[in-house]
């Protein structure tokens, strides 16, 4: 199962709204505080609102899911700043109004979307991040087999709990419920 195309680019490029927003503040004139190429900071943060806000959405109106019990669990949240390495750039001089610059830009984000895409980690976002959505490795049990994969989910678990979790991917899920252990015997 793969993550649908446009749905994936549109989260992908979610992930780089925060970068958006300082390629803005850098377009601004110190003086006047106008954006020094005022059509490209437009496209720039409409692009980058709208797939903020597309992949808010997607994750919020994900409902449902199959109830499984985790039997193992470690927090790959950290994973997350691998997004860190394209936003070093914008310490650098960056001009919107250099074509170069920007065709550069975008081919190197082109690149880093394809390996996303291909390696189904579209969902490590840094959007998802600060909107409180951790990002964990588990093994858990779906009836009888024995599965693992990556879990997004906005609230905390361990193992023992049951989630209800909804497949994005071969091995990416949505955690759309957390039911805690009532024990310590249910988490062994």
């Amino acid at each position: 199962m793969q993550l649908h195309f446009l749905s994936a680019l549109a989260i992908f490029i979610s992930g780089y709204a925060p970068l958006g927003l300082i390629l803005l503040i850098k377009d601004l004139n110190e003086t006047s505080f106008r954006f020094e190429h005022p059509l490209r900071a437009l496209v720039i943060f409409v692009i980058f609102a709208l797939s903020a806000l597309f992949a808010l959405s997607a994750a919020r109106n994900i409902k449902q899911g199959v109830s499984v019990k985790i039997s193992k669990v470690s927090n790959k949240s950290a994973d997350m700043f691998t997004y860190t390495i394209p936003y070093m750039m914008s310490f650098y001089k960056f001009d919107l109004g250099d074509w170069k610059l920007l065709l550069c830009l975008a081919i190197f984000l082109s690149l880093m979307f394809v390996l996303s895409y291909r390696t189904q980690n579209v969902f490590v976002n840094p959007v998802l991040a600060l909107a409180g959505y951790g990002l964990y490795d588990c093994q858990f049990k779906d009836g009888t087999q024995e599965r693992q994969g990556l879990l997004l989910s906005k609230t905390h678990f361990q193992v023992g709990d049951y989630c209800a979790i909804k497949r994005l991917s071969s091995l990416m899920y949505f955690v759309t419920q957390v039911q805690v252990a009532e024990n310590a015997s249910e988490r062994e």
